[in-house]
C-alpha cells in the first residue's frame, strides 16, 4: 500500500481533527509501523507561525533584495537567519478563552 525507500520512515503532520485519530487510521498505522502521525497543538496553529516567519523573510530580505544568483540569494538568506537567531524569541502557546472552543455540541458541529 505505501511505497517508500527501504529503511526509511514517513512522518505526516496533521491537525487534531478527530478523523485523523479514527480506528481506520489507527489500523493503517498499525499495519505500517514506519508511518508516524504528528499532530499540531490543539486550539493553536504553529503553521501560522511558520507562515509569519516566511512572510517576514519575504518582506525583510527577498522583496528588498538584489540577487545576482541562487547562491547569492542563499548566502543573504542564511546571513539574515543567523542575525535573527542571535536574539531568538520563544513562542508560548496559550488558549485564553475556553468559551470559544469548538465542542461536539457547538453550532458548527451540530448537523
Amino acid at each position: 500500500m505505501i511505497n517508500q525507500p527501504r529503511g526509511k520512515e514517513i512522518h505526516v503532520i496533521a491537525d487534531n481533527l478527530s478523523a485523523h485519530k479514527s480506528q481506520p487510521v489507527k489500523d493503517v498505522l498499525a499495519a505500517h509501523p514506519k508511518v508516524h502521525l504528528h499532530f499540531t497543538p490543539t486550539y493553536s496553529s504553529w503553521l501560522n507561525q511558520v507562515e509569519l516567519w516566511f512572510a517576514k523573510i519575504e518582506r525583510d530580505v527577498i522583496a528588498r533584495g538584489v540577487f545576482t544568483s541562487v547562491s547569492d540569494l542563499k548566502r543573504k538568506l542564511m546571513k539574515y537567519i543567523r542575525l535573527y537567531n542571535q536574539a531568538p524569541r520563544t513562542v508560548k502557546w496559550k488558549y485564553f478563552d475556553p468559551s470559544r472552543r469548538i465542542t461536539s455540541t457547538s453550532d458548527v458541529t451540530v448537523h
